[in-house]
């Protein structure tokens, strides 16, 4: 089973991503900022990262540059997810190494998709 880790400092966005991973057999973690997010990852061996922009402590943007600069946890994949749609906030999510830009409210069936993708599981 692949393990995931929704971060994000909204507890109804947490539940709706946890709900949508967790009915296709993800089974899913949860960090309510960066700061709780990279604490985990670092005594947890997650296959994604779906986080958010916007959140207090430690950003997004922030939480994806640490891990890409970090060990074992840099080659895992991020999608990040945001209510920002300007073209410079994806740019900016892929710079600082994120595989996937998503913009709030996500779509069930898009969410999975490229969770399965980055995964390896089958569609």
């Amino acid at each position: 089973m692949k393990k995931v880790l929704v971060v994000d400092d909204a507890a109804t966005v947490r539940m709706y991503h946890k709900k949508i991973l967790e009915g296709a057999g993800f089974s899913v973690d949860e960090a309510i900022n960066g700061m709780e997010a990279l604490e985990k990852a670092e005594v947890n061996d997650y296959d994604l990262y779906v986080v958010d922009v916007n959140m207090p402590q430690l950003d997004g943007y922030s939480f994806v540059k640490k891990i890409r600069g970090s060990g074992d946890i840099k080659q895992t994949p991020v999608i990040m997810v945001s209510t920002e749609s300007e073209e410079n906030d994806k740019e900016k999510a892929f710079e600082t190494g994120a595989n996937f830009y998503l913009v709030k409210p996500v779509k069930p069936n898009e969410l999975l998709n490229y969770c399965r993708l980055l995964t390896g599981e089958t569609l």
